[in-house]
């Protein structure tokens, strides 16, 4: 404590210089707390972002293989008739004899 200074002076100045400490304080942690909001905003932004295209890719995953038993099947009845024109030709070559 200064010698040169009221004793009511410098109480006064400790407990101002306390206030505005702690109101800066106060401050600080009110930015902080906002950005951490901020932050986990995003983050369950990105998660729900994320989480929805998987399940898209799931079903697109789903469609194409619909999409490719279609294929497979449409492949096999070319095949089967295929098979099929071939052993009419064999039997009509073993009639011929």
């Amino acid at each position: 404590m200064d010698d040169d200074k009221p004793v009511l002076d410098q109480a006064t100045d400790a407990v101002s210089s306390a206030a505005t400490t702690t109101a800066e304080a106060a401050k600080t942690v009110v930015k902080k707390v906002k950005k951490a909001a901020k932050k986990a905003k995003k983050a369950a932004k990105k998660a729900v972002t994320k989480a929805a295209p998987k399940k898209k890719a799931k079903k697109a995953g789903k469609k194409a293989g619909k999409k490719s038993s279609v294929k497979k099947s449409a492949k096999k009845a070319v095949k089967k008739t295929a098979k099929k024109a071939a052993k009419k030709k064999k039997k009509a070559k073993k009639s011929k004899r």
